[in-house]
């Protein structure tokens, strides 16, 4: 019988726009893009392309300097019709044109194997080469896991809590043989365990019943009871010396279906989602697709701002961006660029809030409403109010205020001491959503971690 975590901190954001459960293909897009910027840690990327190149799908056409065994592949095949830079030459996006069909003889071949005998040097080398290996992220830091590493754990979270979020079960219908081919290989890289959270409370999951050997724990709870992060710090916490890898459902499949097909396939299910979009639903297509063709016909007003992710970690990007490298949705909000009258201090129960005083009534709903936020931060910047709220949104047993302050004054003992090392972005994401002191506490927490990775 599987532990059940039972998480009472947190906070759920109901927001209107949530995608029925209908698969349509998405109109092929034109051009296809792989984002340096998408990777956290890549400090000096390298691009072995140049404008004109043809590539397969497959084809590495990306790497780190300061990591040159990874490589990053092309999503789709095509002509490389851009390489964009921005300032100081900084390496913003490698742009595709895409082949109008996608067939076998278009993917970049690598070998096909018996997962029973193959070595984790056969498996290692595979996925450095094709492309899969980003998909792997180590905690501490939160960066693309470092090849020469043994993790002492891996953890993946079959269940996303946060606003909008695609339910993995129709993202990655069909694909079960392909998560347990991923967990097999998976396997090879740890002498310790591979655990899957799953939720407690979703109708009975079938992506990872044949997947034999991990060890499964069940959360419920409101979010972030699905961050990975949360869920590690509840099963096995992470020491200063420790490191563990984490990866998505989606990544387990691509590496599945790398040793099963011989195939850098990165097909995917992603969902439409927002107050603004028409029908909200799901689409299949490839990494780092523009997202122009997808949201043309479905936005309901102009005046709105598109996220690549969801509205608590996710990038914006203009109507014509790019799906980000570990993005399953794209959400729709309001831009919040309009005055509004009396602000928070209008009497209201459209509102929602975390804190009672915000709307006035609006704490009277019930936690089954929907509702329709846009982007106003409804304030500026000023100085952090000692509250005590961080820590009843945060499921773990860390000061988060106290850590925050360590951060902004350097103090490497305090930020280690305070839990820095079980933390990212996603982890402290509410702690920013519900501050009126409106700080980046996202900026914050990756500030802190540069300085601890230099140290």
């Amino acid at each position: 019988m599987p532990q059940h975590i039972k998480l009472k901190r947190g906070f759920t954001i109901n927001l209107a726009g949530k995608p029925e459960k209908k698969v349509s293909d998405a109109p092929p897009s034109d051009t296809y893009a792989l984002k340096p910027t998408d990777f956290i840690g890549m400090i000096r990327p390298k691009v072995t392309v140049d404008e004109g190149d043809t590539v397969k799908a497959g084809t590495p056409i990306l790497f780190d300097r300061k990591m040159n065994s990874v490589k990053y592949c092309a999503p789709v095949s095509g002509e490389v019709v851009e390489i964009k830079r921005g300032e100081k030459r900084k390496l913003l996006e490698v742009k595709i044109l895409a082949d109008k069909e996608v067939t076998f003889e278009e993917y970049k071949q690598y070998s096909v194997s018996d997962l029973t005998s193959l070595s984790r040097e056969e498996a290692q080398e595979q996925m450095l080469q094709s492309g899969v290996w980003p998909q792997i992220i180590q905690r501490p830091y939160g960066i693309v896991a470092d090849p020469a590493d043994t993790p002492r754990d891996i953890f993946i979270s079959t269940f996303d809590t946060s606003p909008l979020a695609p339910d993995y079960t129709t993202l990655l219908k069909g694909q079960a043989n392909f998560f347990s081919a991923g967990i097999e290989v998976l396997k090879k890289f740890t002498e310790g365990k591979v655990h899957v959270g799953i939720d407690a409370k979703a109708e009975v999951s079938t992506i990872h019943n044949d997947a034999k050997g991990v060890t499964i724990t069940k959360f419920s709870g409101p979010h972030p009871a699905g961050n990975v992060g949360v869920q590690i710090h509840h099963v096995a916490p992470i020491g200063k010396t420790d490191v563990v890898w984490t990866i998505d459902p989606y990544g387990v499949v691509q590496i599945g279906k790398l040793f099963l097909k011989g195939v850098y396939d990165t097909s995917k299910t992603i969902s439409l989602a927002g107050s603004e979009v028409k029908q909200p639903q799901y689409y299949t297509t490839y990494s780092g697709a523009c997202i122009d063709k997808i949201v043309e016909e479905q936005i309901k007003v102009r005046n709105v701002r598109y996220i690549s992710g969801n509205v608590l970690t996710g990038e914006k990007i203009e109507p014509d961006g790019y799906l980000g490298y570990y993005h399953h949705q794209i959400t729709v909000i309001p831009e919040g660029n309009e005055y509004e009258f009396l602000g928070w201090m209008k009497p209201t129960t459209d509102k929602l809030s975390f804190h009672r005083a915000l709307g006035l009534f609006s704490f009277l709903n019930s936690s089954k409403k929907e509702y329709v936020l846009n982007s106003n931060m409804k304030g500026e910047e000023r100085a952090i109010v000692q509250t005590g709220i961080y820590e009843q949104v945060l499921p773990m047993d860390i000061l988060p205020e106290y850590l925050f302050k360590a951060i902004m004054a350097e103090d490497y003992d305090e930020m280690e001491t305070l839990g820095l090392y079980e933390v990212i972005e996603e982890d402290v994401a509410l702690c920013e959503f519900i501050d009126i002191s409106k700080h980046d506490f996202q900026g914050l927490i990756r500030q802190g971690i540069n300085l601890l990775r230099e140290s």
